[in-house]
């Protein structure tokens, strides 16, 4: 129970890695609360969760301040502030092409992936200042290192903005005790990839990573003594080209 007392907050923590990290970290003793959109959906993982302590959800739209604000002072009423914040909110579209990407995606991308993760950060920082603690887990993409024609040019460049928001938060913040980390893993077999133009085939989906893979890197990260900080740590299917 490396996380015990700490409260862990995960945004999109209704599938995909989401889910799997909030297992983990309940597994290490966190108490943890998922957040996404969709209530339903959140409930649903709470249910599939087993760990010693219930995982709570709140529904709320990261894009929207004033949701995220309502939440973070729901937390901080039910089990004190936030000491481990993990952005994994994300979404793509399938038409992602320059040529034939919608203004209206490109804003949804960059409200969710870049301003919806500056949002959680905003509400959660000055407690972290105060205590002198906190660690912030962005899960950015491969393509906040190296823009793709897979991922788009939106998605690459949300998660190049996520990328350098959390690069400067460490600079600025180190002092306070507070570490941010980059996450940046590569494919992942979880529900954007039904948002791919080409479909993904269940051979390829079973040989990139798996949610937990990424998880467990969360966790890594996560139960590193306060001495030590990674700022960028990058995971990727054996199989997958990184260069």
């Amino acid at each position: 129970m490396r996380l015990d007392g700490k409260v862990a907050l995960i945004t999109g923590g209704g599938t995909g890695i989401g889910q799997a990290t909030a297992q983990a970290l309940a597994n290490e003793g966190a108490q943890v609360v998922v957040t996404g959109r969709r209530a339903a959906i959140l409930e649903e993982a709470c249910a599939a969760i087993r760990a010693a302590r219930p995982v709570r959800s709140y529904a709320t739209d990261v894009a929207e301040r004033a949701q995220v604000d309502d939440m973070i002072a729901w937390i901080r009423n039910e089990y004190g502030p936030v000491d481990i914040l993990v952005n994994n909110a994300g979404v793509n579209v399938v038409k992602r092409r320059v040529a034939e990407l919608a203004p209206e995606d490109w804003d949804f991308i960059m409200n969710v992936n870049a301003t919806g993760a500056f949002n959680v950060i905003h509400a959660v920082l000055p407690e972290m200042r105060a205590r002198h603690d906190g660690v912030i887990i962005n899960v950015s993409s491969i393509a906040g290192v190296r823009p793709s024609i897979l991922g788009g040019a939106a998605y690459s460049a949300s998660k190049h903005a996520l990328s350098a928001l959390t690069n400067v938060l460490w600079q600025e913040e180190k002092d306070n005790g507070i570490r941010a980390t980059n996450l940046n893993p590569g494919e992942v077999n979880t529900p954007i990839l039904d948002a791919r133009p080409v479909k993904v085939s269940d051979e390829h989906k079973a040989q990139i990573l798996q949610p937990e893979d990424v998880a467990a890197a969360v966790v890594f990260i996560a139960t590193l003594p306060a001495r030590a900080h990674i700022p960028e740590l990058t995971i990727k299917p054996t199989t997958q080209h990184f260069a």
